[in-house]
C-alpha cells in the first residue's frame, strides 16, 4: 500500500472523530468540514516526510481547530472577535486536545455528528445525504449518483438539510441556555438516540442494497453502513441491538454476489447460487448474532438477523427451516409492526400452508400497502400459485407500474410471461 493509500485510510477512520470534536468546539457543520479538510491537506503534505502522529484524530482535531480559529479571524477583520464563549465549550478546553482526547470523550462527539445527522426534522432522504457527506466524507457527485439526481439538486439538498439543522439549533438557544442544544447526551436520551442512529444506518444500507447492480455506487453505501455500524459497536460494545443490526447488514451484504445474474435480472433468495456468497461475512454475522442473542434482550434487529441467519444456515433452499422463520416473523409483528412485517410472514406462511392460506394473511394489507412494489409482487406470485392467473396479472401489472428499477420491471416481466394467455 502507497503512503498515500495509507494516509487516505487514517483520514477516513479519524474522520467521525475530529468531525464530531470540531462541531463541538465550531457548533457549525460547515466551518467544522471547512477546518476539517484543511487539517488533511496539511495531513497529506506533512505526514509522508514526518510520519503520521500517534493520535491521527488528535492531531488532526488541533490543526482543524487551530485553522478555524484563524479562518475566523480572517472574517471578522476589522470587527471585534468574539467571546470565547461564542464559538468554545468550555469544556473543551485546549489542554484536552493537546492531553488527547479520551475515548469517552470521543464517544459523545460521534454519537453527537450522528444524531445530528438524523435530527428528527429531516426526511429520511435528507438524513442519509447529510451522515454520508458529514460522517462518510463521500463526495456529492458520489451521493448524487446512488439518489439518480443531479450533483446541484443533492448540493442543494444537503445545503437545505443543514440550514433546518441550524434553524433548529437556533431556536433551542432562544429558548434558554445555549450549552442545551450542544451538550453531551446522558444516558437515557442516549438510548433513544441510539435507537434512531441506528435507523439511519439501517437506511444508509437499504438505499445501497436496493440500488443494486444498476448503481455501482450502490454497493459502497452497503459498505459505509456496515463500517458506521462497526464504528457503533465500539462505543456501544455490550448493545445487542447494535450487534443484532451489524449481523443483519452482513448477512444480507453476503449475498450481493448472487442477487443479480449475468444479465443484471433479479435472482430470488431460493434460486441463488449460495456458492456465490461470502462465506467469512456470514461466520462473522452469525458469531455477532450469537453474542447479541446471549444478552436476553431482542429486538427487531436481532429478529430479523436471526430470520437471515436460517436463510445462511440453510445448504440449499429446500432445506430452509420455514417453521422456525414463521414463528420469528410472529415474535418481530408484535416486537415491531407493520404491515410490510405481516406481508413477509405471508411468503413463510405460504411455504407451510400453501398460497391459499397466505393470500388470506394479505388481503387486509391492501388498503396500507397499495403503493408498495414488493406487495404487489408478492401478491400476485401467490395467486399464480393458487392458479387465479387473471388476478395474477392485475396485480404483476400493478407491481411493474410501481417498479423502483429496471431490474424489477424485468423481473415482474418474466412473471407475466410465465402466465402466458393463461387466464
Amino acid at each position: 500500500m502507497s503512503d498515500l493509500a495509507h494516509i487516505e485510510l487514517q483520514l477516513t477512520a479519524a474522520r467521525p472523530k475530529a468531525l464530531g470534536a470540531l462541531y463541538r468546539y465550531f457548533r457549525d457543520l460547515d466551518m467544522a468540514e471547512e477546518a476539517f479538510q484543511e487539517a488533511c491537506l496539511r495531513a497529506i503534505r506533512t505526514w509522508p516526510d514526518k510520519g503520521p502522529p500517534r493520535d491521527p484524530a488528535a492531531w488532526l482535531i488541533l490543526v482543524a481547530r487551530n485553522s478555524g480559529v484563524d479562518e475566523i479571524r480572517k472574517r471578522a477583520r476589522n470587527a471585534p472577535l468574539p467571546e470565547e464563549a461564542a464559538f468554545s465549550d468550555l469544556s473543551d478546553a485546549e489542554e484536552d486536545i493537546a492531553e488527547r482526547l479520551d475515548n469517552g470523550h470521543y464517544r459523545d462527539d460521534i454519537l453527537r455528528l450522528m444524531f445530528i445527522c438524523c435530527h428528527p426534522d429531516l426526511p429520511n432522504t435528507q438524513q442519509i445525504a447529510l451522515a454520508l457527506r458529514i460522517i462518510s466524507g463521500l463526495s456529492v457527485g458520489q451521493i448524487a449518483r446512488a439518489f439518480l439526481v443531479s450533483e446541484s439538486a443533492m448540493e442543494q439538498r444537503i445545503t437545505r438539510a443543514k440550514a433546518r439543522i441550524a434553524k433548529a439549533q437556533a431556536c433551542r438557544i432562544e429558548e434558554g441556555d445555549p450549552a442545551i442544544a450542544f451538550e453531551a447526551p446522558d444516558a437515557q436520551e442516549r438510548a433513544g438516540r441510539l435507537t434512531t442512529v441506528a435507523a439511519m444506518i439501517y437506511l444508509v444500507f437499504n438505499e445501497g442494497y436496493s440500488a443494486g447492480i444498476n448503481n455501482p455506487d450502490g454497493a459502497a453505501f452497503c459498505d459505509e453502513a456496515i463500517r458506521l455500524c462497526r464504528l457503533l459497536m465500539r462505543l456501544f460494545p455490550s448493545e445487542p441491538e447494535v450487534m443484532g443490526l451489524a449481523a443483519l447488514m452482513l448477512l444480507q451484504h453476503a449475498r450481493s454476489a448472487a442477487r443479480f445474474d449475468g444479465n443484471g435480472e433479479i435472482v430470488l433468495l431460493e434460486d441463488q447460487d449460495r456458492g456465490l456468497w461470502d462465506r467469512q461475512l456470514i461466520a462473522e454475522a452469525l458469531a455477532m448474532l450469537d453474542k447479541a442473542i446471549r444478552h436476553r434482550k431482542p429486538g427487531p434487529y436481532q429478529v430479523q438477523a436471526a430470520i437471515a441467519a436460517l436463510h445462511a444456515r440453510a445448504g440449499a433452499a429446500g432445506q430452509t427451516d420455514w417453521g422456525e422463520i414463521s414463528l420469528l416473523y410472529e415474535l418481530l409483528e408484535r416486537l415491531s409492526p407493520s404491515p410490510v412485517v405481516t406481508l413477509n410472514r405471508a411468503v413463510a406462511l405460504s411455504k407451510l400452508k400453501g398460497a391459499d392460506a397466505a393470500l388470506e394473511l394479505v388481503a387486509p394489507l391492501g388498503a396500507a400497502l397499495d403503493s408498495y412494489f414488493y406487495f404487489h409482487g408478492v401478491r400476485g406470485g401467490l395467486l399464480m400459485q393458487a392458479g387465479r392467473q387473471a388476478e395474477a396479472r392485475q396485480a404483476f401489472d400493478r407491481a411493474i407500474a410501481l417498479a423502483n428499477s429496471p431490474a424489477e420491471a424485468a423481473h415482474i416481466r418474466m412473471q407475466i410471461d410465465r402466465l402466458g394467455g393463461c387466464e
